[in-house]
């Protein structure tokens, strides 16, 4: 009989812990925000620098899309794959100049802010001087830009209409407490770096679940002492 009761006092604490550690993973938040990649062959590889740094050459494929994710190795990649050939068919090469493809996706209603509408994706092919950046590329194609005042990419051809590299909560909503400066869009803006929180439980979720642990020991440690 001690030993069922033991067992069941440790299945309550594990059923406790668990309950904790479930509420942390469905509050988990993501940014919305432009994400900036890298054509390579048939794919696309999240850039390690932000498009102001990174200097194609002439043959580059650059892909930038909108969505909402928690960081890098989650963020959704450009819906279409990388092709030079065809994206500037129509744009002949010229001395003094490079071309540079564009893919631009704008993502999905899902990952619009409320009230807006993403427009269609697209591709375009910039030619500009040799030593131009991929920002000087899209700009040259993609107008208007609108970047905060830390240089965060915020729209592209206006899209979206406000907003940038905001946090929203796990349902998809803006979160009360967001902070652009947080966000994994700083990679996307010229940061360099591409990491991000991986998606774990938070400090007050491992603090919660370290309370209902020490709780349910002292709970098989009472019980013990009364049976004893």
């Amino acid at each position: 009989m001690r030993r069922v009761g033991r067992a069941a006092a440790l299945l309550a604490v594990l059923g406790a812990v668990l309950a904790v550690l479930g509420a942390g993973t469905a509050q988990a938040a993501g940014y919305r925000y432009w994400s900036f990649w890298e054509g390579s062959g048939t794919g696309w590889t999240y850039a390690t620098q932000g498009p102001s740094l990174v200097r194609p050459d002439d043959g580059a494929v650059q892909g930038f899309r909108f969505s909402v994710s928690e960081d890098s190795q989650d963020s959704a990649k450009p819906r279409r794959s990388p092709g030079f050939a065809k994206i500037c068919a129509d744009t002949p090469a010229e001395d003094g100049t490079k071309r540079v493809a564009l893919v631009i996706d704008p993502g999905t209603a899902a990952d619009a802010p409320t009230g807006q509408t993403p427009p269609a994706l697209r591709t375009a092919c910039a030619r500009v001087a040799p030593d131009a950046s991929t920002a000087e590329a899209l700009a040259s194609v993609a107008k208007p830009l609108r970047y905060n005042s830390d240089a965060l990419l915020c729209a592209i051809s206006g899209y979206p209409g406000s907003g940038c590299g905001e946090q929203v909560s796990g349902n998809g909503h803006e979160a009360p407490a967001a902070s652009a400066s947080a966000s994994p869009a700083d990679s996307a803006a010229g940061s360099g770096d591409s990491g991000g929180s991986g998606g774990g439980p938070s400090a007050g979720v491992l603090v919660g679940v370290g309370a209902v642990v020490l709780l349910g020991i002292a709970a098989v440690v009472q019980a013990r002492r009364r049976r004893g």
